[in-house]
C-alpha cells in the first residue's frame, strides 16, 4: 500500500470505511452503520474528512418515495491503496518474450500460465454444486486480493461472482486476452458455462461472472455428486 496516502487518511476507521466502500456501488450512511457497527455520527465525519481530502465524491440515489439519498464512493485518488500494478517484472517478461519469440511469445505464454492454474484450482476445487465449487472459488480468489464474493438473486442479474478489484490490473490493461483467459478459468473451475462483464467508473472497479446453475436433474452423478464439465 501507499504509506504516503496511509499517513494521510490515518484513523483505522477510515481505512475500514474505505475497504467498506470498495466492495460496493456506493453506501449512504446508514448503510455504513448498518454494516460497520459505529455510530452515525463517528462515520458522518470520517466520510466527511474523506470527502474533503478527495477520497471519496457523492451521488443521489432515487428512492421510491422520497427524496433522494447521498452516497458515498470511493474516487480515482483511492487506486493506490489497493495494489493493482505490481506487475512490472512479470510486464517485462512477456516483453522480452516477444521480442526473443515472437509477437505471439506473450499470449501463448499466458495461456499457458492460465491452462496450468485452471487445472491446478479443478483439482483442489471442492463442492457438488455449483454454487457450492463458486463459493469455494470466492475464498481463493480472496487470497489472490481480487475481493471477491459471491453474489445471488434476480435483483443482482442472476448468481454471480463479483470482484471489485484486480491486483493485475496493469497485466489486464496490456493484455486483454487476460479477460477471456479468467473467464475460462471461472468456467472451468465450476463447471458450467460463465459469462463475464467488466465495468469501471471513477474509484468503481467490477468484474462480475455470471453463471448458470445446473438443471436440477443434472446435480447428481452416478456416485451421487454433480458432474463437473471439462474446461
Amino acid at each position: 500500500m501507499n504509506q504516503q496516502l496511509l499517513s494521510e487518511i490515518g484513523r483505522t476507521q477510515r481505512l475500514e470505511i474505505l475497504n467498506t466502500l470498495k466492495r460496493t456501488r456506493g453506501l449512504s450512511v446508514n448503510e455504513l452503520v448498518a454494516r460497520m457497527k459505529m455510530s452515525y455520527m463517528g462515520i458522518k465525519q470520517h466520510c466527511l474528512t474523506l470527502e474533503r481530502d478527495g477520497y471519496l465524491d457523492t451521488w443521489r440515489r432515487p428512492q421510491k418515495m422520497g427524496r433522494p439519498e447521498m452516497v458515498y464512493r470511493l474516487t480515482k485518488r483511492t487506486h493506490d491503496l489497493f495494489p493493482c500494478d505490481s506487475n512490472d517484472m512479470t510486464l517485462d517478461l512477456l516483453q522480452s518474450s516477444k521480442e526473443i519469440h515472437g509477437p505471439n511469445a506473450a499470449e501463448k505464454l499466458l495461456f499457458n500460465v492460465f491452462e496450468r492454474k485452471t487445472a491446478a484450482l479443478k483439482a483442489k476445487a471442492k463442492g457438488a454444486t455449483v454454487a457450492d465449487r463458486a463459493k469455494w472459488l470466492v475464498k481463493e480468489r480472496e487470497k489472490e486480493g481480487f475481493m471477491s464474493q459471491v453474489v445471488t438473486g434476480e435483483k443482482e442479474g442472476g448468481p454471480q461472482i463479483l470482484e471489485c478489484h484486480s491486483p493485475i490490473m496493469n497485466l489486464l490493461d496490456e493484455y486483454p486476452i487476460i479477460a477471456r483467459l479468467e473467464q475460462d478459468l471461472v468456467e472451468g473451475v465450476l463447471g458450467t458455462p460463465v459469462r463475464r462483464e467488466e465495468s469501471r467508473s471513477s474509484g468503481l472497479y467490477e468484474c462480475a461472472f455470471y453463471f448458470a446453475q445446473e438443471p436440477a436433474a443434472a446435480r447428481q452423478s452416478a456416485n451421487g455428486h454433480a458432474p463437473v464439465a471439462a474446461a
